[in-house]
């Protein structure tokens, strides 16, 4: 007998959003959740799950937290659900970086794009 089998790890993102100020950045933004797990296949079928962690990342800075497992699985039921940051676990995991605010001398309109003229009035920058 020939059996297929495979370890994966698998990331699977859920239709959810929250919209907060982010504790990390300052700026508004919203929650992302996402969950993480290993998935045993056998013939590309998957079969058995297992070590789920539920995540959320921020959409303005990146930065990703551990959800608690319990709001994590309402999530992933649909249920209607608000993340509180006691429901929060900062990981190692880095936020995404990003460039310093830069700001115009002639109209004050800031930006973290590297443009060399203000795309609001055009002075060099």
């Amino acid at each position: 007998m020939l059996f297929i089998t495979g370890i994966s790890f698998q990331r699977k993102i859920f239709n959810f959003s929250q919209l907060i100020t982010c504790a990390e950045c300052g700026q508004y933004g919203r929650f992302n959740v996402f969950m993480t797990y290993y998935t045993l296949t056998i013939f590309f079928i998957p079969t058995i799950k297992w070590k789920k962690r539920y995540y959320v990342q921020t959409s303005c800075c990146g930065t990703i937290y551990e959800l608690d497992p319990e709001i994590g699985k309402a999530v992933a039921r649909g249920e209607d659900v608000h993340i509180l940051p006691g429901n929060l676990r900062k990981t190692r995991q880095r936020a995404y970086y990003q460039p310093p605010l830069k700001r115009c001398s002639r109209c004050g309109y800031m930006t973290r794009e590297d443009f060399r003229f203000c795309p609001k009035c055009g002075e060099e920058m």
